[in-house]
Parts: structure tokens; C-alpha cells; sequence
């Protein structure tokens, strides 16, 4: 019997394009599906900054709790909002291909801001934050919650210079104005750009209808971004960036441990053979905490 799989997701636009992109393909295998429209945490306070309110898990402890609860079979989540270690009896059951990973700077006029003592960037991501007053320290930046459309139409509203975001966010509903930049400069948090399925471990009939959907590429990228994030026990509060990518068969991986106001940076470039590609993420942290990047993350816990 084909039994129907129930998909939850948050109710953003961006999140909902995920989760019909997971329907379309579990669909285009013969699977009937539903869509089960959950609130999170962290779409309902807007208001409070993600590091106030301890933003590891805000965006994805609803729907696990769903998942848990039997309520759905699985959850579609972008793969860089959920903790590194995933609640007990739920698996990763599919990570898709990969989407731009790159962030991007959305600006109201024209860039020459960027020149100016004072200027006025907008971003609730503590690692942007610490990013961009590491270039631009004398900036001001201020705090933007929200979906990607009430982001866009806070920058409308706000005296601000420009605001950041990921480029797959935007690019993905079709909402990235004219006005836009990519920050080649910025490296990237950890798995962003892409999306996650999870379900129940014990569910083998969900997790092996996802199973197709899974890109061995980008699941290895992630989980070495992942894994390196931690080892460095970071979370969505923490200034840690992380990207990987294969060329020629080889794993090219770089990473940054930021502190909180941008003035102290510790980078690393890996790169291994496929074969050994497991422990990347890994020994690349330790060696970041080898360096200093001890007392950095200590320096942010106390800040917390």
C-alpha cells in the first residue's frame, strides 16, 4: 500500500519552496504526499535578536517535536538551521543538491556607502555581523528578524544603508532585486545553501522513499562544514563560517573562527583526497583551536 507521506515545514515562502521542491520529487517516484504547515519559535518573535534567544534549534525544535509526536514523517529544513547533533530517533534521511552559497549584500541606492565612516547594514547572523566589522569597523549594524519578504520590506522601511542575506534564499522564491551584490568575500555559514530531510529512525519506509533524493556531493560538503563547526562547539551564535567543495577529485575546504566585534580572526584552507575526506572538518578545527581559536570561543560563551 502506498502510504502517504506527510511533509512538514515552516510556513515562510522560502520554506514552503523547500518543502514542495521534497513533494515534487518524492511525487515524481510515485509517492502520494501532503504538506502539514508547523509554527516555529523563531518565526513567531520576531523581535528579539537570534543570539538572545539562543537560535541553535529555534527554527527546527517545533517540527522535531511533530516528528517525534507522529504528527508527520518528515521535516524539510535548511540544512544550516539545524544543531549539529539531531535529537535522539531522528536521522538524516536526505540532503538535496546544493543551491548558491553565497551571501549577498541588498543596498537602497548604490554602493557608495561602502567608502563612508558611517553606514547602516542590517542582519540578525552574528557571523555576518562579526564578518562585516572586520572589513567595514566603523559601520553600524543593526539587528533584522523575519522571513525574506518582511526583511526586504524592513530595508524598504528602515534608514538603512543595505542589509544581508544568502543568495539561495532569495534567488529560490524569486524575490532578489536588481539592487544586489554577492559578497565573494564572505565565506559562507556552515551547509548553507542547502536543504535537509530528517525523519524518525525507526520510519523505514520514509527514509527510504528519501533516500533517492540524497546528492552524495553536498552531503559530504555539509557534513564536513558541520563537522567542523562541532569541533569547534558553535552553533547559529557563533562567528564560525565553513565551505567545502570537490575539484578533481579532491576536497577543498576552508574555515573561519571570527570573534564577536571582527577583530580577531583565525583561517584555515584543507584540502585531502576523497578518501580522506571524513575527518576534514574535523582536524581542520582542532587545528584552528590549536592556534587561539580556544580562547576566541571561550570569549564568546562569556559573552553569552
Amino acid at each position: 500500500m502506498n502510504k502517504e507521506i506527510r511533509i512538514g515545514t515552516r510556513e515562510s515562502q522560502l520554506a514552503l519552496w523547500q518543502a514542495n521542491k521534497v513533494k515534487d520529487l518524492l511525487e515524481a517516484q510515485g509517492y502520494t504526499t501532503v504538506l502539514v504547515p508547523i509554527k516555529s519559535e523563531g518565526d513567531i518573535d520576531l523581535v528579539t535578536p537570534l543570539y538572545e534567544i539562543g537560535v541553535q534549534g529555534i527554527f527546527t525544535k517545533s517540527l522535531d517535536l511533530a516528528l517525534l509526536n507522529g504528527r508527520i514523517d518528515i521535516a524539510v529544513h535548511s540544512l544550516k538551521d539545524v544543531p549539529t547533533q539531531l535529537p535522539q530517533g531522528i536521522i538524516q534521511a536526505a540532503v538535496l543538491e546544493r543551491g548558491p552559497v553565497k551571501d549577498l549584500l541588498v543596498y537602497k541606492n548604490d554602493l557608495s556607502f561602502l567608502d563612508n565612516t558611517v553606514a547602516n547594514i542590517a542582519t540578525s547572523s552574528v557571523r555576518r555581523k562579526a564578518q562585516w566589522l572586520r572589513k567595514y569597523p566603523q559601520h553600524q549594524l543593526h539587528n533584522l528578524r523575519g522571513n525574506v519578504n518582511t526583511r526586504l520590506q524592513k530595508l524598504a522601511a528602515e534608514n538603512w544603508d543595505g542589509a544581508i542575506f544568502a543568495t539561495a534564499g532569495l534567488e529560490r522564491i524569486g524575490v532578489r532585486p536588481a539592487n544586489s551584490v554577492e559578497l565573494d568575500w564572505m565565506l559562507p555559514a556552515p551547509a548553507q545553501g542547502a536543504v535537509v530531510v530528517v525523519c524518525r529512525g525507526e520510519d523505514d519506509y520514509s527514509r527510504q522513499a528519501c533516500s533517492p533524493l540524497n546528492d552524495l556531493t553536498t552531503a559530504l560538503c555539509t557534513r564536513i562544514e558541520r563537522d567542523f563547526l562541532r569541533t569547534l562547539m558553535g552553533g547559529c551564535t557563533t562567528p564560525i563560517s565553513a565551505y567545502a567543495f570537490i575539484k578533481d577529485n579532491t576536497i577543498i575546504f576552508s574555515g573561519e573562527l571570527c570573534s564577536l566585534d571582527g577583530t580577531e580572526l583565525l583561517t584555515i584552507q584543507e584540502e585531502a583526497s576523497l578518501t580522506h575526506a571524513a575527518t576534514v572538518g574535523i582536524s581542520a578545527a582542532e587545528k584552528i583551536l590549536a592556534q587561539g581559536g580556544d580562547k576566541i570561543v571561550a570569549q564568546i560563551r562569556n559573552a553569552g
